[in-house]
């Protein structure tokens, strides 16, 4: 395609990669549309999201360690420019995340993880307690070797996309996410009744290969996949360290629901299965690019200063 139909279809040229530019219009808040957040995986997309769940990380990782920020009822992905356009979010990471936000606005921004160098914007869906808000008591965000290591590549600045099924109907309709308890073996794709003295704790796993070309897609999802056993596919190949949120709650017992878009309504009571997340890469380009030379790459579990703290 030349240029001039590329710009005509709304697709913007950086470097040498052609980016898909992704417009929505204004929603109402009575009625929103978010199925660009709710979309089950195939039969095959499911299987392979499982078995990437199943990889050993093998010694190769660095984390960033990050608190909840805020919430709002923002989505800067989904719902570019629509202040409280979506169901309540609570966002981690870059401390100016907003539906307004921009890879120039989050790069001028703050951010309360440890590495400072990660700006990046992470969210999910508010977790409540019997109708009350509970924030996350820790969120650790890990980048595993999990594809490939020896071939992974640094994400670039402004690749975004969304893992989960916030309009899941049941839970094999959202494989992506895992709920269990401290210390406890048992997980479930819906909330667990932590017993006292234990903490309910999420896992969220993203895809680890990339078409390589576009920053992000129409439903933020396709240009994005998950590999087939060790291998990405030839429309993804590019491989990149997989993303993976370890959110820990303080709390256990019942009560539990989360915000959500159900049957085109906001609320607050989604059920545990509908978990979902979010990332805008903004880290500095020179970090990200260290940590996945001396840490995936080379096959260490690393720090949060992105050192070899495990062969």
């Amino acid at each position: 395609m030349g240029t001039a139909k590329l710009l005509a279809a709304g697709v913007v040229l950086v470097g040498v990669a052609a980016v898909m530019v992704v417009h929505h219009q204004p929603t109402s808040q009575a009625h929103v549309d978010h199925s660009q957040h709710g979309q089950a995986p195939s039969t095959a997309e499911a299987a392979a999201m499982m078995a990437a769940q199943e990889a050993p990380v093998r010694g190769s990782e660095f984390r960033a360690e990050c608190r909840s920020s805020h919430r709002a009822g923002d989505d800067p992905i989904v719902f570019p420019g629509q202040s409280g356009g979506s169901h309540i979010h609570e966002f981690f990471g870059n401390t100016t995340t907003n539906a307004h936000s921009t890879l120039q606005s989050l790069r001028l921004g703050g951010t309360n993880c440890d590495p400072v160098s990660d700006k990046s914007a992470y969210w999910t869906p508010t977790l409540y307690q019997n109708g009350v808000p509970v924030a996350p008591e820790r969120v650790t965000i890990y980048y595993q070797g999990i594809t490939d290591r020896t071939n992974a590549q640094a994400y670039p600045q402004g690749l975004r996309y969304v893992i989960g099924n916030a309009l899941a109907t049941s839970p094999e309709q959202n494989p992506a996410a895992r709920w269990s308890c401290v210390g406890q073996s048992q997980s479930s794709r819906d909330f667990l009744v932590c017993p006292p003295g234990t903490k309910l704790e999420n896992y969220l796993d993203f895809p680890t290969c990339w078409d390589g070309v576009r920053l992000d897609s129409p439903n933020h999802k396709d240009h994005m996949a998950f590999p087939a056993g060790t291998t990405c596919p030839s429309t993804h190949p590019v491989v990149v360290p997989r993303l993976e949120f370890l959110i820990t709650y303080p709390v256990n017992g019942t009560g539990l629901s989360l915000a959500g878009t159900r049957n085109g309504t906001n609320v607050t009571t989604a059920p545990g299965y509908t978990f979902h997340g979010d990332f805008l890469n903004v880290w500095d380009p020179a970090e990200l690019q260290r940590r996945v030379d001396n840490c995936i790459r080379a096959g260490y579990v690393c720090g949060t200063d992105g050192q070899p703290i495990q062969q």
